[in-house]
This record gives structure tokens, C-alpha cells and sequence, in this order.
């Protein structure tokens, strides 16, 4: 499994994302500008949601994942919030850090790779039921050529479900992120989808902010059925 190295420069994010040229220059841009492997270098053995918001991305997923399916789960980590009870063909996890990637146990593969540097998947077209990004859409650089692999590698008709919340590490979220409230962001999420070639997109609010603990909310998308 390929791994990116730390020292590799970043690509160009002083101006907009080539597939979103109507955002605004310096939309893409973090405050930590370092290459992201090194931010991730070292393990973080917490959880970045509560448990009542880490119960509800359970719920969805298991409302919308297909049990005994294969499933891809970007931007991963120690845990993976899948149901405990249902069973899956596979669970291909990617993250930055290979010791999370490691010590998860729902993962039957594993990748580290650095998405905003190679955008790329290492998976067949076609072959996944189901793909996840838990709390991490807020770093990617180059949001619509990630979520394109995510779409080439997906079954006609599967989904894509994107959840956030309003905890991050804020150096390393992108510019656009950090000015908008979550309704825009929903609407970020799914211009990307849209960008990407997703359908069917539709923003669900799982845990409402204003609430007690962290809020959670969740965009989902489609590939076009075959």
C-alpha cells in the first residue's frame, strides 16, 4: 500500500478548486499550509464526537448501508461507527495515520494516503456498496476529484454518506468551511456532490444544533443508477 511521502509538496491551493472555478481565491486554503501527513504523524486514540452524535451516524448507517456489502471508509480512523451487529463483506479504511488504521477492527484493508496531494483511489470501478466520510470533509483540498474516485469506485445506485458536526481541528480545515453555518455547509457538501456526478443528494440534520452534546449533520448521495 502506497504511502505518500511527508516531505512531498503540496499542491496549489492559492486560488479556487479547478472543478469549483466559482468559489472564491484562497477558498481551499488552510492556515496550516504543512503537508497534512506530518499534522497526522502521530496517533490520536479519541473519538472527535460524543456519544449521542457518534450513536446517530450509527443509525444512519445502518438505515443506509447494505448489510453484507462492501464498504469504503475515507478519511478513517481506531473506530468506524458501523453497527456492531450487522455484518459486511469487507471494510476498506483509509486514513493518514496507518497505527489508527491498525488498531480499527471492523477494517479488512487499509490504505494511508494523502487525498489532497493524490486524489486517486486504489480500488476497481465498480466495487463498492457503500462509502463513508465521517468528520472529515472540512480538510479536503480538492473535495469534487476526491469525491469523482469516490464515484468511480461505487456501484450504480450506491451511496455516499458525508457527516460532520461542528468540532474540527481548525488549522487544518479549509478557509470556506470556517464561513459558513451548517446550513451552508450542507450546501457545500452538496455542490461537491453535485460537481462529482452524485444524485439524489439530500442533507439530513441527525442531531440538531441548539441541542444538548455535539450537533451531527449528514449529506448523502447517489451514483446514477446503471
Amino acid at each position: 500500500m502506497a504511502r505518500n511521502s511527508p516531505n512531498q509538496n503540496p499542491p496549489d491551493h492559492d486560488r479556487p478548486d479547478r472543478d469549483l472555478p466559482d468559489l472564491p481565491p484562497e477558498a481551499f486554503a488552510k492556515r496550516d499550509r504543512t503537508p497534512d501527513p506530518l499534522f497526522y504523524e502521530h496517533p490520536r486514540f479519541v473519538t472527535h464526537i460524543d456519544a449521542a452524535a457518534i450513536a446517530a451516524v450509527t443509525d444512519l448507517y445502518r438505515e443506509v448501508i447494505p448489510p453484507g456489502g462492501a464498504v469504503l471508509d475515507l478519511m478513517s480512523s481506531w473506530v468506524s461507527h458501523l453497527p456492531e451487529e450487522v455484518a459486511y463483506a469487507s471494510v476498506v479504511g483509509h486514513g493518514l495515520n496507518a497505527a489508527e488504521l491498525a488498531a480499527n477492527p471492523r477494517l479488512t484493508r487499509r490504505f494511508v494516503q494523502d487525498l489532497n496531494a493524490a486524489p486517486h483511489l486504489p480500488l476497481d470501478a465498480a466495487s463498492v456498496d457503500a462509502a463513508l466520510i465521517c468528520v472529515s470533509v472540512q480538510y479536503l483540498q480538492r473535495p469534487v476529484a476526491v469525491l469523482s474516485e469516490v464515484a468511480r469506485v461505487l456501484r450504480p445506485g450506491a451511496p455516499v454518506v458525508i457527516s460532520f458536526s461542528n468540532r474540527c481541528f481548525p488549522t487544518k480545515a479549509v478557509a470556506i468551511w470556517h464561513g459558513l453555518d451548517v446550513a451552508g455547509q450542507v450546501q457545500l457538501v452538496g455542490l461537491y456532490l453535485e460537481r462529482a456526478g452524485f444524485t439524489r443528494i439530500e442533507g439530513w440534520a441527525l442531531r440538531p444544533e441548539g441541542g444538548p452534546g455535539d450537533p451531527m449533520t449528514a449529506v448523502i448521495g447517489r451514483v446514477p443508477a446503471a
